[in-house]
């Protein structure tokens, strides 16, 4: 099979198409053909090995995952004699960074229990762009903001992967959505039901009297002392994404601002489940949510998509297509 390559750290022009050894399942797995990926910035730290403590998990001083990509969508090819939750045919999609990654390729093998059925709405290009990033802004919202019908939600950073994902579920929990955005971004960040939009290149959310409950910080480089005059008491602030200084700030004076005031200031990691994969079946083919694609690479051009998605102004996802 085709697949792509990465062998050391670096930049997206050591990505290489290859031919491999196509997969065999074991009994617990499947062989899914995979028609579309999509690009997360978990896959830039695989790429690159940067921030450095990642290569903790990735491999210090190569990938320890040569085949980069993590999200998935495709058809189910063959299956292990101890599967029973899949049938050969079946559509699927699903998360692999928790589990050995491999999805810029033809054909992956995965556990039966880390992927699900594809919502039946969706193309394979457009359900390739939900699992990583959607699966973040629900566990940010749900699981650590704990979101509730009626707040007042900030979506720092809404016209990216994970941003254009978590205003429409945060609109979907019944929430009253502010979307941080450029310029550019205003009409998509309307157009997913955020009810206010503040242009950030127009003016500045921390000069506004409005406070919040739950502020998601997906990207930007505001301090945390910032985000703290604008949280209501008992608010939270729940890091995603951003400026290293931010995420450092969290990491490292978000647990005592948290144990010694009225606001919870909390990063976290993404944990891949299968329960969230059919959360998000549902509320997309309710209609709540949908993906937003800003540009589609074939696997051969993967290089220059890592290079356009690295810049960082991306409106929703980036999709490779297989």
């Amino acid at each position: 099979m085709k697949a792509i390559i990465s062998e050391k750290y670096g930049s997206p022009d050591l990505l290489k198409l290859r031919e491999v050894i196509t997969p065999t399942p074991k009994k617990n797995q499947v062989l899914v053909r995979v028609h579309a990926s999509s690009i997360n910035f978990g896959n830039l730290v695989l790429l690159t090995g940067n921030p450095l403590p990642a290569r903790l998990a990735f491999g210090l001083r190569k990938p320890k995952y040569v085949i980069p990509g993590g999200d998935m969508a495709g058809i189910v090819e063959a299956k292990g004699e101890d599967v029973t939750q899949f049938q050969v045919g079946d559509e699927v999609y699903g998360d692999l960074s928790s589990s050995g990654w491999g999805t810029f390729a033809e054909y992956v093998v995965v556990d039966e229990n880390q992927i699900a059925l594809k919502p039946s709405n969706l193309s394979f290009s457009e359900a390739a762009a939900v699992p990583m990033a959607a699966s973040t802004a629900l566990q940010a919202l749900r699981d650590k903001g704990k979101i509730q019908a009626g707040q007042e939600v900030l979506i720092h950073g809404a016209s990216g992967g994970v941003g254009t994902f978590a205003v429409q579920i945060a609109k979907a929990f019944g929430a009253k959505v502010t979307a941080v955005v450029s310029t550019q971004n205003v009409n998509i960040a309307r157009s997913l039901g955020a009810d206010h939009v503040i242009d950030y290149k127009m003016e500045n959310f921390q000069n506004l009297e409005q406070t919040y409950d739950l502020i998601v910080g997906v990207n930007g480089s505001q301090s945390i002392a910032t985000y703290k005059r604008k949280l209501k008491d008992n608010g939270a602030f729940i890091h995603v994404g951003g400026a290293n200084r931010q995420m450092y700030q969290t990491m490292m004076r978000g647990p005592w601002l948290s144990i010694f005031g009225k606001k919870k200031f909390i990063t976290f990691l993404q944990r891949h489940n299968q329960k969230d994969l059919v959360c998000l079946k549902e509320l997309i083919e309710e209609g709540k949510v949908r993906p937003v694609i800003d540009r589609s690479y074939a696997l051969s051009e993967i290089s220059e998509a890592f290079r356009y998605f690295e810049k960082g102004h991306s409106k929703g996802k980036v999709v490779i297509t297989i």
